[in-house]
């Protein structure tokens, strides 16, 4: 009973989170552009939209059920039902939010959602929250990803790839420093029957605050210079992979042994690569289909 309630949390949080998204899309596009040099200023702006605002909450609303499922259910397990929630972007932004999906970023979207179901399902399943974690592994993979955030923050400004795929290079920075929460927040649920006092005086919780923070400027930009369906998609999509990994990684998640699981794994990815490099349309199409406001990048 408690794996069922963590995966209808998971559910219930990869419906909410894509309607969070939409919603600070359309505030962000309102508020003036992200500068990183500014935090304050720029924060001010985005929460003075009303639609930013409200998305926050949402948002709020989400990671509320996502820590529960995560508390209650194996990170992979989470991941899986989360990745499904990608196919639903789609049908959100079309029926709910009028934003035109071209056929293009539709297959993408597919790709993504078929990918990454076919990665976790492939995981051998496992009983249990699965909390228990290595802490040498925890350093070396939260560092880790902590740098490839910070790499993909940096090559906007470093020229590399066109300005139609800035915010979606600023999308995956954010759901990688996502990645880098969720695992610090697996990381708590272990430890949180010690009491509130040994959460608040655990590294990790500092961890999630640090990669929070990051990934809200970076995620807040890539809104604003980035397609609403091609940077939530992309966003998401980073988010599970390095959750997937780092159930693997950190928490001994069980992988694939058989060359059949790790053949069908590896084609898994080749599909989640492939929807990737789709899901930037054209800046012109782009523009007609959702107006993304702001071009600067994200500043240093």
């Amino acid at each position: 009973m408690t794996l069922e309630l963590g995966i209808l949390l998971a559910l219930l949080c990869a419906i909410v989170t894509n309607v969070g998204f939409f919603l600070k899309h359309k505030g962000a596009c309102e508020a003036c552009p992200v500068d990183v040099r500014h935090p304050l200023r720029s924060g001010k702006s985005l929460f003075s939209q009303k639609w930013f605002a409200i998305g926050m909450v949402v948002a709020l609303t989400a990671f509320i059920f996502h820590v529960a499922a995560l508390a209650l259910a194996p990170m992979s397990t989470v991941q899986v039902v989360l990745a499904g929630g990608v196919v639903l972007i789609a049908v959100m932004a079309d029926r709910i939010f009028g934003i035109s999906v071209g056929r293009r970023q539709a297959i993408g979207l597919i790709l993504t959602a078929v990918g990454l179901i076919t990665l976790v399902v492939t995981l051998p399943q496992s009983g249990g929250s699965h909390s228990s974690f290595s802490v040498s592994a925890m350093i070396a993979f939260e560092a880790g990803l902590f740098g490839l955030g910070g790499l993909l923050i940096l090559g906007p400004r470093t020229g590399i790839g066109g300005s139609e795929h800035h915010g979606v290079m600023l999308g995956a920075a954010a759901g990688v420093l996502f990645g880098v929460s969720d695992v610090a927040i697996k990381a708590m649920t272990g430890i949180v029957s010690d009491g509130l006092l040994a959460v608040l005086l655990s590294p990790w919780l500092w961890v999630c605050l640090a990669a929070s923070v990051v990934a809200f400027y970076s995620s807040a930009k890539a809104l604003q210079d980035g397609g609403a369906v091609s940077v939530i998609a992309v966003t998401g999509t980073a988010a599970n992979i390095s959750g997937i990994a780092g159930g693997i990684i950190v928490f001994g998640d069980p992988m694939a042994t058989d060359a059949f699981g790790i053949a069908v794994q590896a084609v898994a990815f080749v599909m989640v690569i492939v929807a990737s490099a789709l899901m930037p349309a054209p800046l012109s199409s782009a523009k007609r289909a959702e107006a993304p406001a702001g071009s600067a990048v994200l500043a240093a």
